[in-house]
């Protein structure tokens, strides 16, 4: 399988494309980032943004929230640094970790924000996980959804027109560059973030099996609703320069916000990924799928910033990609499979050139907070099958 000569990514990697030297468009475009942007220029079209907005509304702005490095690091920017008055909207997805929910207890004692925080049904979620799962090979459709859809819906039941969000995409993929305006929009969300499956399409997918108003959180707001309120929804990234390092060290020293170890992702990267306890099953898939995980992604970051050797890439994503993680157990009992099913389907979704090995499975670690991610509402077995013989009728399987 073919990589990129700079980095580590494989050609499996969504939106990648070589040159002619065999390096990547994604560290070609983070060369624009580093080369070719102005970052004071940048930052002053930061402040005059938010001079548009500051003190006309109830909140200056909204941010969407999930208590990862990344959204920690804007509610800091824009509550410390900027002095606004931030409303800060989480969407729960359900697995959040202990030291999680302790970060976020922490950062808003010390930070002092207003905090919206919404779970959806559980049920609901279960179904929606093992549908998307089913259609894409990817059960983080409620997820992505909900983390990008409800928050827009808060905005707009609020008034509240300007929304911050974290990094750029073009930190991790060529669907826009760093030299390319990036709102985070509706065209935004259909086209790299819900699968190519809006909140009607998965009603009809599901068969009639739940209400289509349980399916509101994951609707995004109708355009004419946000054009009432004046809507602006950008990346605080694309404003000021993204250094994941950096900016956790700042939170943790300031915030108390502490990193945590991730299924199959090096210890030193223990910023990464920390609010949710199904990420390894996550990854794992994209490994099965995809041949390479979110070593090879971080590695490559390190590398495009001078951290780390390519040859010292390779042996680092040869460490720890591809293991079985224990999370997946839970996963199973969450939404009814069978771990031959759950191969079966994962299988069905590979990219090609790549071709896992079911025949070598190596399994992964457990991590110190496993036993107290919660396998509660587990899935009955004849309600995933209901919902299997469904998706299977429905696409002649």
């Amino acid at each position: 399988m073919k990589k990129c000569t700079s980095c580590v990514l494989p050609e499996t990697h969504e939106t990648i494309s070589f040159d002619k030297t065999g390096s990547c468009n994604i560290c070609n475009q983070v060369e624009i980032q580093k080369e070719n942007i102005d970052w004071n220029k940048k930052k002053q079209e930061l402040h005059e943004l938010v001079e548009n907005y500051k003190g006309k509304y109830d909140y200056d702005c909204l941010v969407p929230f999930s208590g990862g490095k990344d959204s920690t690091w804007a509610v800091y920017y824009l509550v410390k640094v900027l002095k606004l008055k931030v409303l800060v909207v989480r969407f729960n997805h359900g697995f959040m970790r202990p030291n999680l929910n302790d970060n976020t207890t922490k950062v808003f004692r010390e930070l002092g924000a207003d905090f919206h925080d919404f779970t959806p049904n559980w049920k609901i979620v279960q179904k929606l996980m093992l549908q998307s799962f089913l259609e894409k090979g990817d059960f983080c459709w409620h997820c992505h959804s909900g983390v990008f859809s409800y928050p827009m819906q808060v905005a707009v039941k609020f008034n509240i027109p300007l929304i911050f969000w974290g990094e750029p995409s073009a930190e991790y993929t060529s669907y826009y560059s760093y030299d390319q305006p990036e709102e985070v929009d509706e065209k935004r969300f259909n086209r790299m973030v819900n699968l190519g499956i809006s909140a009607d399409d998965m009603y009809v997918r599901l068969g009639g099996q739940v209400d289509k108003r349980d399916l509101s959180p994951y609707r995004y707001p109708k355009l004419k609703d946000l054009r009432r309120i004046n809507y602006r929804s950008v990346c605080l990234g694309s404003y000021i320069r993204w250094d994941v390092k950096k900016q956790s060290k700042i939170i943790a020293d300031e915030l108390g916000w502490s990193g945590d170890r991730v299924e199959n992702v090096p210890e030193e990267y223990s910023y990464e990924k920390i609010e949710c306890y199904m990420q390894g099953v996550r990854d794992y898939i994209k490994f099965i799928k995809r041949g390479y995980t979110r070593p090879s992604h971080l590695a490559s970051i390190d590398i495009r910033n001078g951290r780390m050797s390519r040859d010292e890439a390779v042996l680092l994503v040869k460490k720890y990609e591809g293991k079985e993680p224990p999370s997946l157990e839970i996963f199973l009992e969450l939404v009814g499979l069978t771990k031959e099913e759950f191969y079966q389907i994962s299988l069905s979704h590979s990219v090609s050139p790549w071709n896992f090995d079911i025949n070598n499975i190596e399994k992964g670690e457990k991590l110190h907070d496993f036993d107290k991610w919660s396998r509660d509402g587990k899935m009955k077995r004849e309600d995933s099958e209901k919902q299997i013989k469904t998706w299977s009728l429905r696409n002649n399987n």
